[in-house]
């Protein structure tokens, strides 16, 4: 069979190999890049049961990453989970009604580090091949960042800049950024919302002779290493809870803001994973909720909430579901984005039954109940959720009337959000000696206006 190529959702990028795709990162037409063929793992499952974390990561990344030689992807892929507390890597819990996946396990205790330990390894092992340099520009809303700071801190072939909303994350995410003081990390507080930084990284990536001279890259999940990693955790959960249950699917509830995770979990399923549905959760931020229950994904003003990670109204990934949803067709897909960046608005029209999507179903949670959720799964379960953990597993429970087991990913460690913790339980519950230790550490980061042409001066200043 002939080796997986990546294509742009927009259609007018040359297709790449999976080492180009990586460093690539956002397509050169403005699109994001995607397997030109989705593999089925139907057959393998069988035999994939008994596998540990690691040695599943490497079947399923393998079948996307042919250009890697596999003795040296299985290198990567252990050193990269070797970093994890847990041996299980992503261990699932009963806990009362439901299953919940703890991604949260990594060295920043947050989901994107599966994704970004690995990614991290593979600049690394890449430009090193190359001989080459790497400018990598982020933007995050709380998690990704400290990750990618992990994964890449140190490295002499990357500088890493990343671009967060100015005090609209967690006074923890921002301290496990702005604590690493490698010469090689550069954290910009800008004034203005994650979209804002958002859509300042695209502005740059989009100025094709400034990518170029720069050398700029991304970890934002606009990366498809990013997805593909998180594939793993799908698969891995399924069959671990098919295997104790004797069911014969799952369901997952996600809590996402960017899309990215539950696109993931689309994948594996479109890959042949017995996932029966997905039950997307937003907060008060809800356009992705909104959208697949209405068909009309309009932008909103962002509202500053409990679980920061998710306060986004455009999904940079969502772009790669929408692209299978109209046909694959790129043509369609340029002129529904072009209009969305116009208009901020575009509508899919909805089946004869009034349904977008009977593979992804979706609900919001408030403050209210995301903090009624902590409390009670404490009191109930003794089970400390985070308030992005909280916000699915709520949401899960009005979809959970179905035989197949319900499996809620649990998206970071509770001890990052002490505030909401201590609000829900009225106890100072939420701990972990890595976070307690960033009280006393130092920290550098510098604040930029709400201007690509700004951010675009200082990364030249800085870049390697």
């Amino acid at each position: 069979m002939d080796p997986i190529r990546y294509i742009s959702t927009r259609g007018a990028q040359t297709p790449l190999s999976f080492k180009d795709a990586v460093m690539t990162g956002l397509a050169r037409d403005g699109g994001l890049l995607i397997p030109d063929r989705i593999p089925s793992i139907v057959d393998d499952l069988d035999d994939w049961k008994q596998l540990d974390y690691p040695e599943l990561a490497l079947a399923i990344i393998r079948l996307f990453a042919d250009d890697i030689p596999e003795p040296r992807l299985r290198e990567l892929i252990t050193d990269t989970y070797a970093t994890f507390a847990h041996p299980d890597v992503a261990p699932v819990r009963a806990v009362g009604p439901l299953h919940v996946l703890e991604l949260f396990h990594g060295p920043t205790l947050a989901f994107k580090d599966i994704a970004l330990q690995f990614l991290g390894r593979l600049f690394e092992e890449i430009l090193e091949e190359r001989n080459s340099r790497l400018n990598i520009l982020a933007a995050t809303s709380g998690d990704t960042g400290s990750a990618a700071i992990a994964g890449i801190r140190g490295q002499q072939r990357i500088h890493i800049f990343v671009m967060h909303p100015r005090g609209r994350i967690s006074p923890l995410q921002e301290r496990q950024m702005t604590s690493v003081l490698d010469d090689n990390v550069f954290n910009l507080a800008v004034d203005g919302s994650f979209d804002d930084c958002q859509l300042l990284m695209k502005t740059l990536f989009n100025d094709l002779p400034f990518k170029d001279a720069h050398a700029l890259g991304t970890v934002n999940s606009v990366n498809w290493a990013r997805v593909l990693s998180q594939i793993v955790y799908y698969v891995y959960a399924t069959l671990r809870v098919m295997e104790t249950t004797g069911a014969p699917g799952v369901q997952f509830a996600v809590p996402t803001g960017n899309f990215g995770d539950i696109l993931a979990g689309w994948y594996a399923k479109q890959m042949g994973l017995p996932i029966r549905r997905l039950v997307l959760a937003t907060n008060e931020n809800d356009i992705l909720a909104r959208f697949f229950n209405t068909g009309v994904y309009a932008k909103g003003a962002v509202v500053a909430t409990i679980n920061p990670s998710m306060d986004i109204q455009v999904a940079s990934n969502f772009e790669r579901w929408l692209y299978y949803k109209v046909g694959q067709d790129p043509h369609i897909m340029a002129r529904l984005m072009t209009r969305f960046a116009m208009e901020g608005r575009l509508d899919i029209p909805l089946d004869p039954c009034g349904h977008l999507d009977t593979e992804i179903v979706a609900g919001a949670s408030d403050t209210k109940h995301t903090l009624a959720t902590i409390r009670h799964f404490q009191e109930k379960h003794g089970y400390l959720l985070d308030p992005h953990t909280a916000a699915g597993v709520f949401v899960a429970q009005q979809f959970n009337e179905r035989e197949e087991p319900m499996i809620c990913l649990a998206t970071a460690h509770p001890a990052k959000f002490p505030d909401a913790i201590l609000e829900a339980t009225e106890q100072d519950l939420a701990h972990h000696p890595m976070l307690d230790a960033l009280e006393t550490l130092p920290t550098r980061c510098d604040t930029l206006a709400n201007s690509a042409a700004t951010v675009k001066d200082y990364v030249a200043a800085h870049a390697l």
